[in-house]
């Protein structure tokens, strides 16, 4: 990766394509880096210099993702977006959370930088974990052992290399499941699947096993598309107060 490259103004950190998917496609002059296994996109999104990477789930691939992001693009303000587990009942499924700060057990907690991004949870906490949280109860007991509102795999890992390199990090979420929602088992699986070709091995594979989970996998999927439009939404309005660089 070429350090001298001009800075962009945001650098975005997704886990999954389909988070990314709809961002990307409000992007002008795209541009795809290759290094170390992952693609880097450079891009104009709403007037400002943006670039973005998919790291796959957990906060090692994500910290490794915002590192390489860091020190490639040197972006002025660093974001994690994607998709949240709800874990108190006052947020919805399908709301946008900002949260300003993020938390991990047995490690320091690190406060996030507000976003512009009209959202029903500004100012919540957002918990980052090892596994994908399915259950209500599960839910419930995180919630109170940590006092985040909402739960992800990757954004403290994503501030913590923000943090290292002095910039600021925001995070913008859609929750995709609320705190009563139970999700299928075979959702963990996908949700480890880091490319399409292996979600799709693993889709067929769990509706081999259990031929109902097809239409749950398919709500799940309709659901994930109309986030993913609420999600690139929520960043473009973000970037477009960021100040520009030049």
């Amino acid at each position: 990766m070429v350090n001298h490259r001009p800075r962009s103004d945001a650098g975005i950190v997704f886990a999954l394509p389909i988070e990314a998917g709809r961002f990307a496609d409000r992007a002008r002059e795209a541009r795809v880096f290759e290094t170390d296994g992952l693609r880097l996109h450079e891009a104009t999104v709403a007037g400002r210099s943006v670039a973005w990477v998919v790291a796959g789930p957990g906060v090692e691939r994500a910290s490794r993702a915002a590192s390489l992001l860091i020190a490639g693009h040197r972006p002025r303000f660093v974001i994690s977006a994607g998709f949240a587990g709800g874990l108190t009942p006052g947020i919805a499924r399908g709301a946008v959370v900002t949260p300003r700060r993020a938390v991990r057990t047995g490690a320091e907690a690190l406060e996030l930088a507000a976003c512009v991004a009209a959202a029903e949870g500004e100012g919540t906490t957002i918990v980052t974990v090892d596994g994908v949280v399915r259950s209500a109860d599960e839910k419930r007991r995180l919630a109170d052992a940590s006092g985040a509102d909402v739960v992800d795999l990757e954004t403290w890992g994503i501030a913590r290399e923000a943090a290292a390199a002095g910039l600021a990090c925001g995070c913008v979420k859609v929750v995709s499941d609320a705190a009563l929602d139970e999700l299928p088992a075979e959702v963990v699986r996908l949700a480890e699947a880091t490319s399409r070709w292996r979600q799709a091995g693993a889709a067929l594979r769990s509706i081999g096993r259990r031929p109902a989970v097809a239409a749950d996998l398919w709500k799940l999927w309709e659901r994930a598309v109309i986030d993913s439009r609420s999600l690139a939404d929520s960043l473009e309005r973000t970037i477009a107060t960021l100040p520009a660089s030049g």
